[in-house]
């Protein structure tokens, strides 16, 4: 028998899970991100980003991070360098490298993120851009 509550997370695909008793879908303003899986050195993330939004200009001092596209368009800024990925497309993101993620498609990109590093807290963000004044 199907419970209700799988259900509902089923039709609503924002809705938030559980991680170890601990919200583990955060929206933002420019989508939200799910954290499927933490370990020791490493964090893997579901990251959905509207159409038309991007995050924010940023660096990371202790991780690096994997991105795979699984639908829409990724605009990439790593460095100086500008890349398209589209679905079944990868980058890596550097320790230390300015970064930034942004959705110029009409469908939202939805992205798998693997994270590598001895910290792996939010607030490992340097930001040199943002849209939302964070």
């Amino acid at each position: 028998m199907v419970q209700s509550q799988e259900i509902s997370s089923a039709l609503h695909p924002l809705a938030t899970t559980s991680f170890n008793g601990v919200a583990a879908t955060e929206l933002r303003p420019w989508g939200s991100f799910t954290i499927l899986e933490e370990g020791p050195g490493y964090k893997i993330k579901r990251i959905e980003v509207n159409p038309g939004h991007r995050l924010s200009l940023q660096m990371h001092h202790h991780r690096s991070e994997h991105w795979i596209v699984i639908a829409g368009i990724a605009k990439v800024t790593r460095g100086e360098q500008e890349l398209m990925l589209t679905s079944n497309e990868s980058t890596y993101v550097p320790q230390f490298t300015r970064h930034r993620l942004e959705n110029p498609g009409l469908i939202p990109l939805i992205l798998i993120e693997v994270q590598n590093g001895q910290y792996l807290g939010e607030d490992d963000i340097l930001r040199f851009d943002d849209d939302y004044a964070r």
